[in-house]
C-alpha cells in the first residue's frame, strides 16, 4: 500500500517478489522496467495479505439477495455474474446490475441457487 505523493496517486502495487538479503518486498518500478524495494519509496505505508484470483467461474443461475439494497430501502435480488476463486480456495460471487456495475456480493444477505426462489 502506498499513499501517494504530490506526484503520485495513492495506490496498491502487487508484491512480485522478496529481496533474498534483506526479505524487503519487491515491486515492479513501470520507469526503471525493473524491481523495486517497497523501502526506495517515499510513499511506502505497509503491506497486506491479498487472496490472489486464479480462477472465475460463471454464475451458473445463482442469485443473490439484499434486503434493503434497493431503492429507497426496498429488497433487491441480482444475478451471480461470475465466481471469482482465490488461491485459498475462497469464492466471491460477483454481480451485475440492470446498468451494468458489477460489485462483489459479500454483504449479501441470501444466496438463492439455481431453480429456487428466496423462501425455499
Amino acid at each position: 500500500m502506498f499513499n501517494g505523493t504530490d506526484t503520485e496517486v495513492g495506490r496498491m502495487v502487487r508484491v512480485e517478489g522478496w529481496d533474498q538479503a534483506t526479505g524487503t518486498a519487491l515491486v515492479v518500478d513501470p520507469k526503471r522496467g525493473a524491481l523495486r524495494a517497497v523501502t526506495d519509496y517515499e510513499d511506502f505505508s505497509h503491506l497486506e495479505r491479498a487472496d490472489q484470483v486464479v480462477a472465475a467461474v460463471p454464475g451458473g443461475g445463482w442469485r443473490v439477495h439484499w434486503k434493503d439494497e434497493g431503492p429507497g430501502g426496498t429488497p433487491l435480488t441480482e444475478q451471480v455474474l461470475a465466481w471469482l476463486i482465490t488461491s485459498q480456495g475462497r469464492a466471491t460471487a460477483i454481480t451485475v446490475d440492470a446498468q451494468g456495475h458489477v460489485e462483489d456480493a459479500d454483504g449479501a444477505d441470501a444466496f438463492i441457487p439455481p431453480g429456487q426462489d428466496l423462501g425455499s
